[in-house]
């Protein structure tokens, strides 16, 4: 059964029928998703998708090395691209995230083995009876948020985390 969210706008079916709840493992990827639940924080999520591409040219394809090195003269003209969320705080996070998402690659080898491993690199399916029953968070995603935050990332809190997972497929929420 499917999402009733799924079927409010084309945006949202095409994002629900090919990423929402698919497993990726590709490090770009990860990162873009980690950008985009930060990103959504007080927004919609349509609100994103209708701005993802922009987001995408204006952050280098979503490419965490050179977003890591990006300076003052990179934050001012994020802060004066059109399809960026013009929140000082998250285009901030975006920047310093990147250089976390780094260090965690080098403490694990990937981000993809990180973020897998709250798992046992399993997902973690769960059916609903109804979409109203499908939490917000949860104790895999309060347990992650909490490492994360360790870590010193930001934009990280349990329920745009849960999102993450979701979007990710780590989390695979399901209706009877």
């Amino acid at each position: 059964m499917r999402f009733t969210w799924a079927d409010s706008h084309p945006l949202m079916a095409a994002y629900y029928d090919n990423e929402w709840g698919i497993e990726s493992h590709d490090e770009t990827y990860l990162f873009e998703m980690l950008v985009l639940e930060g990103m959504q924080a007080g927004l919609s999520w349509l609100t994103i998708l209708k701005r993802r591409e922009g987001m995408r040219q204006a952050l280098d394809q979503f490419d965490y090395k050179k977003i890591a090195q990006y300076d003052e003269t990179a934050f001012n003209r994020l802060m004066h691209t059109d399809d960026m969320i013009k929140n000082k705080l998250k285009i901030n996070s975006i920047i310093s995230n990147a250089q976390k998402f780094i260090e965690v690659q080098k403490e694990f080898g990937t981000f993809d083995r990180y973020i897998w491993s709250f798992t046992n690199n399993e997902p973690v399916v769960t059916y609903y009876d109804a979409e109203s029953d499908v939490p917000t968070d949860n104790a895999l995603s309060q347990r992650i948020s909490k490492d994360l935050k360790s870590r010193g990332f930001k934009f990280v809190g349990p329920v745009i985390i849960y999102g993450y997972l979701g979007a990710i497929g780590v989390i695979q929420d399901r209706l009877k």
